[in-house]
């Protein structure tokens, strides 16, 4: 009996269903009602967005900018000082060595 209804699951995954040969036809008819529907979401996602303002984002470009500069400026000076710091250890370790 076990053996019997093992078979008939193997032969129930092996056998063709119509609806399933019929499923890609099914969301291949449907892909222009969805992609209409996905861009009315995407229409109305965009009225609620909250935009910023001409000087907001000139104010934010601004600080982004000067931020960077600075950092870019630091970043820099402290490098050049721990190379020129490590050249001067190893010159002074060949000297001494």
């Amino acid at each position: 009996m076990a053996k019997e209804a093992e078979f008939n699951r193997e032969q129930e995954k092996e056998t063709v269903n119509a609806f399933s040969l019929m499923e890609p036809v099914g969301k291949l008819a449907t892909w222009p009602k969805r992609v209409r529907s996905f861009l009315h979401d995407v229409k109305t996602e965009m009225r609620h967005v909250n935009w910023p303002t001409r000087a907001n984002v000139i104010s934010t470009t601004v600080v982004v900018t000067v931020t960077v500069a600075f950092f870019g400026v630091y970043f820099f000076l402290t490098d050049s000082a721990f190379s020129r710091g490590i050249g001067w250890l190893m010159d002074y370790a060949k000297k001494h060595s």
